[in-house]
């Protein structure tokens, strides 16, 4: 059986991918685009943190 990555590593890939828009957003020359990369950004790191803590098992998903 071939496993990929545990409980965190999606959690940790979605951090990864919003770092990667955060430098795109610095770097972005059009204010609506850069507020619209950060935007995203922030929205995955939201979304990782809320993963890791529900792999953890410190919160539940709300229904």
């Amino acid at each position: 059986m071939d496993i990929t990555g545990g409980p965190g590593s999606h959690a940790k890939e979605m951090r990864a991918h919003a770092q990667e828009l955060e430098q795109a957003a610095e770097s972005a020359a059009d204010p609506k685009e850069r507020r619209r990369l950060m935007e995203e950004a922030r929205k995955l790191l939201n979304d990782s943190e809320q993963e890791s803590a529900m792999a953890a098992g410190d919160i539940y998903p709300q229904d």
